[in-house]
């Protein structure tokens, strides 16, 4: 399935709102938090295990991009927004038959296995074909973008809170809130599968042409033979094992940090955290990696590591006596978090050229799949053991943020690292060239 070459007189803002269309529907992923309660009391599972949907769902994010990347690059994006459409709408109808007959592995299959694919493809889909509209400003289109999968869980969030208000916190009325998230992002997401178009720039073809590759030029199978690479790798890993680590466990975790002062957290309260996180995240992915097109990609990710330390360091520090300084350093280490994501298909573009960009960012993603155990499983199973020893509150996640802010200090040395990559990696002109006029003629 390929996509249609756009006509002449396109705008190529159009193009984003199709990308927005997948990535908010997507972005849900980020207000898991709010179903975890209700499994936990439903189904009798502990904070760990609860976890295992959007663990899972992560790590075929990342595995699924990875494999998945080359394809991408081929079919197009529309074949990727199908494919995105298909799975993830899917993966609810599979958790919601798994809630209403209380059989979780239906839930983790569902939602984490075959969402996760769902999640992997749609989030790569647009990349590639936002760098070629936008080749001027990378970093804005792709945080535009991007933008949308962060801020999913602002609608999301308080969105799936009315349901199991409305429909009931048993599994009867969580298995209706999943059937329900299932049909609307299926039509939702349609919206993009039908909006977006490609960049022609075969000689006297439709659509705007686009520039041809500038630059230094290195393919996906070469890219990860560098150490630019997997510097990167580490430096992403690292980022979103930190962002991530709240943001799976946000509402719980507000809640336990005051569940002992004079003004404790309600669930509402909790659920409205959690779309704050959100809009944090998807300014940061705007925001952050629109500024890296000024200062550049090493410099804001230098921001992200060092100040996203000292932010963990200022909760662990002293979080628990104020709720207005909890509640600003884990929305600054969500803006970091999402403008990770925004900023790192620029930071790939710089590195490695455009010529496999997306298939390079699919394969980087697999530092997202290992973040996504990580992350939370620093965090639940330090608070699941400090709850089984007598603790509670705050001094059940102290620990888990020390970690956090020694993993943050090694991304910062992996950013250190990163330098031009060796000519030797660079693709050859002629061989190049071949290439793209191999493409053309493909899409013509």
């Amino acid at each position: 399935m390929s996509p249609p070459v756009a006509p002449p007189g396109w705008s190529r803002w159009l193009v984003p709102p199709a990308a927005l269309s997948v990535h908010l529907s997507i972005g849900q992923a980020y207000a898991w938090s709010v179903f975890k309660p209700p499994l936990e009391s439903a189904l009798g599972l502990s904070g760990t295990q609860s976890a295992l949907p959007f663990q899972l769902g992560i790590v075929m994010l990342g595995l699924s991009a990875a494999f998945g990347g080359t394809l991408v690059e081929r079919n197009g994006p529309r074949w990727a927004m199908t494919v995105a459409l298909v799975c993830f709408s899917s993966g609810f109808l599979l958790s919601a038959l798994g809630a209403s007959l209380e059989q979780y592995w239906l839930i983790v299959l569902g939602y984490g296995f075959v969402g996760g694919i769902g999640l992997g493809i749609g989030y790569i889909s647009p990349v590639s074909t936002l760098i070629k509209w936008f080749p001027d400003r990378p970093g804005m289109a792709t945080g535009i973008a991007i933008m949308g999968f962060g801020g999913g869980a602002l609608i999301a969030s308080p969105w799936s809170a009315q349901m199991l208000e409305s429909f009931g916190a048993d599994s009867s009325g969580i298995a209706l809130a999943f059937l329900v998230h299932g049909l609307t992002y299926a039509v939702f997401m349609l919206l993009g599968v039908l909006l977006v178009r490609v960049p022609s720039s075969a000689p006297g073809a439709r659509g705007t042409a686009r520039p041809a590759p500038t630059g230094p030029q290195v393919s996906a199978n070469q890219a990860i033979r560098t150490p630019q690479f997997w510097c990167l790798w580490i430096v992403l890993c690292m980022n979103v094992t930190a962002g991530i680590g709240i943001l799976e466990k946000a509402a719980p975790m507000i809640t336990d940090f005051f569940a002992d002062s004079s003004t404790p957290v309600s669930v509402t309260a909790a659920a409205g955290f959690v779309a704050l996180l959100s809009a944090a995240n998807m300014a940061g992915r705007i925001g952050w990696s629109s500024t890296s097109d000024l200062i550049g990609r090493k410099n804001i990710y230098r921001v992200y590591l060092g100040v996203g330390a000292l932010m963990y360091a200022l909760i662990a520090l002293f979080g628990d006596s104020s709720k207005p300084l909890f509640v600003l350093c884990a929305l600054v280490i969500l803006s970091f978090y999402g403008g990770g994501f925004a900023t790192v298909p620029a930071y790939l573009k710089d590195l490695f050229g455009t010529y496999q960009v997306g298939a390079i960012h699919g394969r980087l993603l697999t530092a997202w799949s290992t973040a996504g155990v990580l992350g939370p499983l620093i965090v639940n199973w330090i608070a699941d053991r400090q709850e089984e020893a007598g603790r509670h509150g705050a001094s059940l996640y102290g620990l888990s943020f020390v970690i956090m802010i020694g993993l943050l200090v090694a991304g910062f040395v992996a950013n250190e690292l990163v330098r031009p990559v060796h000519p030797r990696h660079h693709i050859p002109a002629p061989k190049e060239a071949a290439h793209v006029q191999r493409q053309q003629s493909e899409s013509a």
